[in-house]
């Protein structure tokens, strides 16, 4: 079955994820979409005047911004109206809630609203984006979390038990959100993902977008569940 690739922070198993460089490679291997996160760091609180707050920027968290200077978004969104970037349709994961009418001015300002989605954990920035620019592709990331547990092996039994009664969760979670959000899409975790789920999505009418997978057997049967598009960091697994 034919899937939507989507390149994670564009190809985080190939070129260190959330940079310009890691975007056109994923572009190189072959993808539909590229999806990245964006923030701010911690001196830039909502509430601050525009001229004081830190700018948006394209990393994972704090810890990553950290380690490596990130790029502004500015910068990021710049570069996707050049080649090889110019063609590939974008996803931006808003971590935070706040700055909605920003990240829809850096839209516009770059020409690139047609060729941009937006998803995110955060209901009340989908709410905010809805209202602020309605022609806008919204995607409901599920479950919401506030961080990467897959990162901790020593929490693993936790987890499987957590991701499983969340597997359980989810369908009905999203049946009753979808109408509320408005959203186009779906973003759930691989873990989470059932036939259920598909079945609902479905019925809906709209898409559901597999975070993070890497390993080629659940991607196989992610496609054979019918899922609409698989996020991976390496997206050479998703050409066959």
């Amino acid at each position: 079955m034919s899937i939507v690739r989507i390149g994670h922070k564009g190809a985080d198993a190939l070129v260190p994820g959330n940079t310009i460089a890691s975007f056109e490679k994923a572009v190189e291997v072959g993808v539909d979409l590229i999806e990245f996160d964006v923030l701010w760091l911690a001196d830039g609180h909502p509430k601050l005047p525009a001229d004081r707050r830190s700018p948006l920027v394209v990393t994972h968290d704090w810890h990553a911004a950290g380690a490596v200077p990130p790029p502004t978004l500015d910068q990021v969104l710049a570069a996707f109206t050049r080649p090889p970037l110019d063609q590939v349709v974008i996803n931006l994961d808003i971590k935070l809630p706040g700055r909605e009418g920003e990240i829809v001015e850096a839209l516009l300002s770059h020409g690139l609203l047609d060729r941009a989605r937006i998803s995110s954990m955060e209901i009340p920035s989908l709410k905010a984006l809805k209202e602020l620019e309605p022609k806008l592709h919204l995607g409901w990331t599920v479950p919401r979390t506030t961080r990467d547990w897959t990162a901790m092996p020593w929490l693993k039994p936790l987890l499987i038990a957590g991701v499983a009664a969340a597997r359980k969760r989810i369908p009905e979670t999203v049946r009753r959100g979808i109408p509320e959000l408005g959203v186009e899409s779906v973003w759930a975790f691989h873990g989470v993902v059932s036939p259920g789920l598909v079945v609902v999505t479905e019925a809906a009418g709209v898409d559901l977008n597999v975070w993070t997978v890497d390993d080629p057997g659940r991607i196989a049967n992610l496609r054979a569940m019918g899922v609409t598009g698989i996020c991976s960091n390496d997206p050479r697994l998703l050409q066959t």
